[in-house]
């Protein structure tokens, strides 16, 4: 069973734009998504999924000049984007990964990988109150083609599973809780003080090619408490919550 890693990865970013090739400890953040995810065990294939829009160009570049896998497909519609680079690499499961988790780590990738393919589940992902940046998911290609082929709402094609939640008698779906009390906890980039927040963590942890983990960065966290304030106070799911209250306001 072929498992496929998607990177879904766009420069059109309204609260931080091009944030997913910002520097980041010497490399583009794009650079250190994949670097983790083609460190996952359990991963066959790490693609890139960005757009044929124009402004999307720079990511095509360094996905070849760095030789990775990339597919384009539509800017809005990433559901689709998410079909198509599944079926153009053979996939019988899809990783959902976002480029602006450059934290991410693989042993909790690998974990939640594991346990999609041991309850045999259609959907499968990171539960529990779990630092934001860790997010993965998982999908049956057949719950990716089914959620293709019936999803309508553009919140869902922009966010690829939400219709998977929001209809639970359709799909066996699960999850891993491996952290508890930690939502409080931002480790993804979205807002410049994201970026000064991975700064810091990436400046004490990275050692050359060394992937430091979630445990360390909560154990200099718990040395350091006062990083946390760097991005204190954003919410969380911003991006979501935005394309919801987007449709709401065009019904009325």
């Amino acid at each position: 069973m072929r498992t496929v890693a998607i990177v879904q990865a766009r420069m059109s970013s309204s609260r931080l734009p091009g944030k997913v090739l910002l520097p980041l400890a010497g490399r583009p953040v794009l650079a250190h998504v994949v670097g983790r995810i083609s460190a996952c065990a359990k991963v066959d294939q790490v693609v890139v999924a960005t757009s044929t829009d124009p402004s999307d160009e720079p990511i095509t570049r360094w996905c070849r000049a760095e030789n990775v896998s990339c597919h384009q497909g539509s800017l809005t519609d990433v559901l689709d984007r998410f079909l198509s680079a599944a079926r153009h690499e053979g996939a019988d499961a899809v990783v959902r990964i976002t480029a602006d988790c450059p934290a991410i780590d693989p042993t909790v990738v690998d974990a939640v990988i594991a346990g999609f393919w041991e309850g045999e589940y259609d959907y499968f992902g990171l539960g529990g109150g779990f630092p934001d940046g860790l997010d993965c998911e998982i999908l049956s290609m057949d719950c990716l083609t089914r959620v293709a082929a019936q999803a309508t709402r553009p919140s869902d094609r922009e966010h690829v599973t939400p219709f998977v939640k929001r209809n639970p008698g359709q799909f066996k779906s699960g999850e891993l809780r491996l952290f508890e009390g930690l939502v409080h906890h931002r480790w993804t980039l979205d807002q410049e003080e994201d970026l000064a927040f991975l700064t810091a963590v990436f400046d004490r942890l990275q050692r050359d090619d060394r992937l430091f983990s979630a445990s360390e960065i909560l154990e200099l966290l718990d040395a350091e408490p006062d990083l946390l304030s760097i991005n204190a106070g954003i919410e969380r799911n911003v991006g979501y919550r935005a394309s919801v209250a987007a449709e709401e306001e065009h019904r009325v």
